[in-house]
């Protein structure tokens, strides 16, 4: 996901996409524990995309800290 993408989500929207992204890299670090996770290169890429997603979060201050 682009950073532009995510920048011209709602607040609901991006906090859903974030709860979304958190639920699938849980889903593929058991995948890969297991060892059924083919493409192990998509980890990397969901954990760039929750980063990206907090980091506009907190320019909006959605995370309260």
């Amino acid at each position: 996901m682009k950073a532009k993408e995510i920048r011209d989500m709602n607040d609901e929207a991006l906090e859903a996409a974030l709860r979304d992204a958190r639920e699938a890299i849980f889903n593929l670090r058991f995948q890969n524990v297991t060892g059924t996770l083919e493409r192990t290169s998509e980890l990397g890429l969901r954990r760039r995309d929750i980063a990206r997603m907090l980091t506009v979060a907190n320019e909006r201050g959605l995370l309260g800290g």
